[in-house]
């Protein structure tokens, strides 16, 4: 049986998500694209952000497409 072990990065990644889906849940949508406040949510911005530190550890640099 293998178990995982977060480190801090998805630790934060998880907080966030959780808060993310509560506000959702809060404001009666299923997507935070579905909310009027989307372009100005600093919860939903700082959820990016951990997203983009989860996958890159918080080394910093962007992504490119």
């Amino acid at each position: 049986m293998s178990e995982q072990v977060l480190d801090e990065w998805q630790i934060a990644l998880q907080q966030k998500k959780r808060e993310l889906q509560a506000c959702q849940q809060e404001q009666q949508v299923i997507s935070c694209s579905q909310c009027e406040k989307l372009l100005s949510c600093e919860l939903r911005d700082a959820y990016v952000k951990a997203v983009y530190d989860s996958m890159n550890k918080g080394t910093g640099g962007g992504f490119e497409f």
